[in-house]
């Protein structure tokens, strides 16, 4: 009897509370590198191939930790970005609201795995071997059942937190706080076409997957940090991996390579554009940023109200369309108050229109974008002048 109460109370091994905590902490952050490393990277968007001793330790990790389907969680993702931020967005809290992709994520994925649709057109390419089918799918339950078992044996009455922490791990911080607060609240590096973020810039405690910005500007690369302050430590992960033939990475965010000063702007030059055209954007707007603070100063200077500029001047380096419609009169109360940077934008604004102008041919294009270089050499803003020399260096 008094055996039964110890290890009812002490488990098998009998580990004290802090001990407890850290062995909840590293086997829940093992889920978490399962979900970006193989369900994400490899799986939902092909950024890398995995050597079958990871993949078959992360298909097996998932199964005990979680239950999730391979094929069901890569069809519902493929969709997210498929339709990312329409109706028919499985998770997006721009349709959905912030409420119910934070605290209902899990049930919003539980619902779109259940649409025989979603999984045929999106779930292609998942594993289908006699244990996938067999096991893994056929019975999900059973993992997360044994790995309660588990931690009860080893744990007593204690596993049973252990393991409500670790079935709550993925509901919580990739179907609520990723899917949420990722096109809600943060910064943005880049100006993807939609509302994504980086949640912070160091991506240790989600592996990485805080920083989704980058990945929504950049799907299919397995790197998702970017600048020199960001850290993926799931990108560590991966690194290591190579370095043991574990993993082949196909993708990584590409980086715009500046040269020597072109007479002109040629095709060579469009297509780098191109390749890096988020990058580019990003740097247009780090020029927009400084000349609006330049404005602040000499509206300082003289004495003068600077608060419409300053509640207007977060707005200004974004697309039209992404502008709250309450802020836009104030956005074109500054334009119109300041030539130089309603200059600045309306010149941002074509050169993004030669991308998105998939009609036109290679020629044009070039020979739009060589128009477009004179005209900021020449319009007599010095930002302009300068950012038009490095558009001309720029090389694939």
């Amino acid at each position: 009897m008094n055996a039964a109460i110890d290890w009812l109370a002490n488990g098998l091994l009998g580990l004290t509370w802090w001990q407890l905590v850290i062995y909840t902490l590293v086997t829940t952050h093992i889920t978490i590198a399962s979900v970006t490393i193989f369900l994400h990277r490899s799986q939902a968007h092909r950024a890398m191939d995995l050597h079958r001793i990871p993949s078959h330790f992360f298909r097996f990790w998932l199964w005990l930790g979680t239950g999730m389907v391979t094929k069901e969680w890569v069809a519902i993702h493929r969709k997210h970005h498929a339709k990312c931020e329409t109706v028919d967005d499985p998770h997006s809290p721009q349709t959905r609201g912030i409420d119910t992709v934070l605290w209902r994520g899990s049930e919003l994925y539980r619902e779109e795995a259940k649409n025989p649709e979603t999984v045929a057109k999106f779930g292609h390419g998942t594993p289908d071997d006699w244990i996938e089918r067999n096991l893994y799918t056929k019975h999900s339950v059973l993992g997360v059942s044994l790995m309660l078992i588990l931690d009860v044996l080893l744990f007593g009455a204690a596993g049973l937190a252990v393991w409500a922490v670790q079935m709550a791990w993925i509901p919580v911080t990739a179907a609520g706080v990723i899917n949420g607060i990722g096109h809600y609240w943060g910064y943005r590096n880049f100006e993807a076409p939609d509302s994504s973020t980086n949640i912070s810039p160091w991506g240790v405690l989600i592996g990485g997957e805080e920083l989704h910005n980058n990945h929504h500007t950049y799907p299919t690369s397995a790197k998702f940090s970017v600048k020199k302050y960001e850290f993926d430590i799931g990108w560590v992960y991966i690194s290591l991996m190579q370095k043991v033939g574990w993993a082949t990475v196909k993708k990584v965010p590409p980086k715009l390579v500046l040269g020597a000063i072109k007479p002109v702007a040629d095709e060579k030059t469009l297509e780098a554009l191109i390749a890096n055209r988020y990058e580019v954007m990003a740097r247009y707007g780090r020029e927009l940023k400084l000349a609006c603070k330049a404005e602040i100063e000499s509206l300082k200077a003289k004495g003068q109200d600077r608060s419409l500029l300053k509640s207007a001047r977060r707005w200004m380096h974004r697309d039209e369309e992404r502008v709250p419609a309450h802020v836009r009169t104030q956005v074109a109360a500054v334009r119109a108050a300041h030539p130089a940077l309603d200059k600045m934008m309306t010149m941002r604004e074509e050169l993004r229109q030669m991308w998105l102008n998939t009609n036109q041919s290679r020629e044009q294009l070039a020979a739009d974008l060589q128009a477009w270089c004179r005209r900021a050499e020449e319009s007599g803003i010095e930002a302009l002048r300068q950012f038009s020399y490095k558009l001309r260096a720029a090389h694939a």
